[in-house]
């Protein structure tokens, strides 16, 4: 992959950073290495950056003028969340010449409007406590993932998270009607509009969501709301067969008048290791199976919890799914332990895989119907280079997203396995590919998959790419060596 190796052209930190304490104030400004450790690392510990310095603004306007001094300078920006990302997109390079800019002061609730069903929020808010706050105003903000309890808005923006909703919701995309945005000279655009329908001119917000930082730094979103469900029906299925996997997906969709709100698949081996590993994790059902499916249905409609409402109806959908032999054995959840219980088995499984050694991981996304083939080309390309590797493919089927990670084989070394990474990433990319697919289908392509996407790519797609950037970043001093080389 072609990355940054070398600092930009030196400017004189010292000042810089006086700069930054005149904006912020000394306390939201990190310089030396101990105060901005947490910031130099993502989750998997895969990159250690450095940098000139960590800022943190409380304010649109602090954020701005944090910009413009790092503009005027020409020193490189790497906007940062929550710093939940898995690519590597949200920490600096190791040479240290950037200065990160973190959002986490930025985090009030502006205005939450219930008639028009729209919430107004700095990029700083957690996940979780934007969830928490439409609840209290008989909403529901859709997006939900593992992260949320540390995940920040602007960070879901930048990186158009997905989650358990999409199915039924969108990605995070589909939830934002309007943004406020520091460009990379400092000037602040406010396109936060409340509207369903606005044809006036270009959707620029759609420029920013999904750029991972690139172009500029979410500082306020305006985003949908939903009636809060007042009734959920869970259950976990054990299946014979990936392609009764789609099949039942198909079914429940016609059955539940697209009712499903979440539909996510698991392996035999996933369930084994989350088993094993997790405190609190248990297989509900008696029998072993090679698929699993966690399917859940809720509605905001009065009444839906009461007979006849959604639990009948996912009864009535499984029953008949075990007469056209799509389900093999089932079981309903009857109470909030049981649905959270069932849903700590597939909120694990990520997790769980570290306890059985190195983890290739591989955040994918096809149609639908062509998921079991793909596992099936891809397991067996990956069985053939390496003997004894453990396929431990999970996630949203009902959007078509797959998380295609590989477990090392029993016994071989963790760093000589990670070695392969590459080689194991050529291997299953090529696949998806070949078969019309995504390399990046949520977490985005950050620094681990420039490379990638620079072979895979087309020359017209990367061209395009490259004149958006050029045209709202010309110095590239926004995430350098981020998604473009």
């Amino acid at each position: 992959m072609t990355v940054p190796t070398t600092a930009p052209a030196e400017a004189n930190t010292d000042s810089l950073i006086a700069r930054f304490v005149e904006i912020v104030g000394d306390k939201a400004v990190l310089a030396t290495p101990e105060a901005m450790a947490s910031h130099m690392v993502e989750p998997r510990g895969l990159f250690h950056g450095r940098a000139r310095a960590v800022v943190k603004p409380a304010t649109t306007e602090e954020t701005a003028a944090v910009v413009a001094a790092c503009h005027a300078a020409g020193v490189p920006v790497v906007p940062q969340g929550g710093n939940t990302g898995l690519v590597g997109g949200n920490v600096p390079f190791e040479h240290g010449g950037e200065v990160v800019i973190s959002t986490a002061r930025m985090r009030r609730i502006r205005h939450l409007d219930p008639v028009n069903l729209t919430v107004t929020v700095e990029a700083g808010v957690i996940l979780a406590d934007l969830q928490a706050e439409a609840e209290a105003a008989d909403c529901l903000f859709p997006v939900s993932l593992a992260a949320e309890g540390s995940c920040q808005i602007g960070g879901n923006i930048a990186s158009n998270a997905g989650g358990t909703g999409v199915l039924r919701y969108g990605n995070t995309r589909e939830q934002v009607l309007g943004l406020e945005v520091v460009l990379p000279d400092g000037r602040i655009w406010n396109g936060l509009r409340r509207l369903g329908k606005d044809n006036a001119g270009y959707a620029l917000r759609h420029l920013f969501i999904g750029s991972e930082g690139t172009l500029g730094l979410v500082t306020a979103a305006t985003l949908r709301l939903y009636p809060k469900p007042v009734a959920t029906a869970t259950a976990f299925c054990g299946l014979s067969s990936l392609d009764n996997v789609t099949a039942l997906l198909r079914h429940a969709r016609a059955w539940s008048g697209d009712g499903v709100t979440a539909f996510e698949f698991m392996p035999r081996f996933g369930i084994e290791i989350t088993c094993r590993h997790m405190p609190g994790c248990a297989d509900p059902l008696e029998a072993p199976w090679p698929w699993y499916v966690l399917i859940e249905l809720s509605s905001a409609r009065p009444g839906a919890g009461d007979a006849g409402g959604v639990r009948d109806d996912l009864e009535g959908l499984l029953g008949e799914a075990f007469e056209r032999g799509l389900v093999d054995d089932a079981v309903l959840a009857e109470s909030l332990d049981q649905r959270d219980a069932l849903w700590r088995l597939r909120e694990s499984m990520s997790e769980a895989q570290g306890f059985e050694g190195g983890s290739i991981k591989h955040d994918v996304s096809l149609p639908v119907s062509d998921i079991p083939a793909f596992i099936a080309r891809a397991n067996q390309a990956v069985t053939e280079a390496m003997p004894g590797l453990r396929p431990c493919p999970f996630g949203h089927l009902g959007d078509g997203n797959v998380h295609y990670n590989l477990t090392q084989p029993e016994g071989m070394d963790k760093a000589a396995y990670l070695d392969q990474w590459d080689a194991m990433n050529r291997i299953v990319h090529d696949i998806v590919t070949e078969m019309d697919g995504s390399i990046a289908a949520e977490h985005g392509v950050g620094r681990i998959k420039v490379g990638e996407l620079a072979r895979l790519k087309s020359p017209v797609e990367l061209d395009m790419m490259r004149a958006v950037k050029r045209a709202i970043d010309p110095d590239g001093r926004f995430n350098p060596g981020k998604v473009l080389p």
